[in-house]
C-alpha cells in the first residue's frame, strides 16, 4: 500500500515499469568495469606466484630424488659432484644415467609454470658432501628447453613437500 502511494507520487504506475534505464546500466558497466581494473592484476600476480611456488616444489622434489640416489647407488657418499636429472635410460649392456634415467624421478618430469617436459641440462649440484650453490650461484637448474629456472640450496632445503 505504502509503495503504490509512492509510485503514484512519483508519477510512475506499476504497469509502465518495464526495465532498467540506460543511466542505470551504465552506472553497473562502470562499476564493473572498476571491479575488473583491480581484480584481473591481482589475479595474474596469484597465478605467476603460483607457477614459481610449483617450479621450486619440483625442484625440491628433484633434491629429494637426488638424496635416494646418493644413499642407494653411492652408499651415502658423495663430495662434489654434479648429478643430471635426466639421463638415458638403462639398456641391456648399459646403465641408465641421471635421476630419471636410472627411475629415481617419473617420466615425464615437468616444469608446472610451462606445463611442458624438463630435458637434458637439468643438474643438481653438491659441495662438500651437500647440496650447494655453484660458481654461478645455484644449486638446482631446470630447462624445459626454453625456459630456464635456477634455485639456491637455501631456497630448495627451506621448502618443504606436502
Amino acid at each position: 500500500m505504502l509503495a503504490q502511494a509512492l509510485r503514484k507520487r512519483l508519477g510512475k504506475a506499476a504497469k509502465d515499469e518495464q526495465g532498467f534505464t540506460l543511466i542505470e546500466l551504465l552506472a553497473v558497466i562502470v562499476i564493473m568495469g572498476i571491479i575488473a581494473v583491480i581484480a584481473i592484476p591481482m589475479i595474474s600476480g596469484l597465478i605467476k606466484n603460483t607457477g614459481d611456488k610449483a617450479d621450486l616444489a619440483t625442484a625440491r622434489q628433484i633434491y629429494e630424488a637426488s638424496r635416494m640416489y646418493i644413499t642407494t647407488e653411492l652408499d651415502g657418499k658423495i663430495d662434489s659432484q654434479v648429478i643430471d636429472v635426466i639421463g638415458t635410460a638403462p639398456t641391456d649392456s648399459a646403465a641408465g644415467t641421471g635421476l630419471q634415467g636410472l627411475k629415481f624421478l617419473e617420466t615425464p618430469l615437468v616444469l608446472p609454470s610451462t606445463k611442458a617436459n624438463i630435458v637434458t641440462g637439468s643438474t643438481i649440484n653438491y659441495s662438500g658432501g651437500k647440496l650447494a650453490d655453484n660458481s654461478s650461484g645455484y644449486a638446482v637448474l631446470i630447462t624445459d628447453g626454453t625456459v630456464t629456472k635456477k634455485f639456491t640450496a637455501e631456497e630448495v632445503l627451506k621448502t618443504k613437500l606436502k
